[in-house]
């Protein structure tokens, strides 16, 4: 099993509640395949650096799995066919920090 960092950037138009069933799909997917989302935060809805597929902004979801390759693949093509996922970027990484993301701390948690 290796770690991966996976956003993933879902249309405007969709709903919040619609945006965490879309976020838990993929969640229960991983687990699914015997994979394990170490983290997932959800970072809201942000202005695009520019436009895509006619959106300007977009709900950010991020997922730290603890997966094998063919279970990111997986999800991958599913990000891939799914209208709703405008963008999408998953990396390797050595090891999943415990502690929340530099997107969800707020500016006095950064000051270490």
């Amino acid at each position: 099993m290796r770690f991966y960092e996976c956003t993933f950037i879902i249309r405007q138009d969709l709903p919040a509640q619609d945006v965490h069933k879309l976020a838990d799909k993929y969640k229960d997917l991983v687990e699914k395949m015997d994979g394990k989302v170490v983290k997932k935060e959800y970072w809201g809805l942000r202005s695009l650096a520019y436009e895509i597929k006619k959106n300007k902004k977009g709900h950010y979801i991020f997922l730290g799995l603890n997966a094998s390759p063919n279970v990111v693949s997986k999800i991958e093509n599913d990000f891939k066919v799914s209208e709703d996922i405008i963008k999408f970027l998953t990396i390797k990484v050595d090891s999943i920090d415990d502690r929340p993301t530099l997107m969800m701390q707020t500016p006095s948690e950064t000051k270490d």
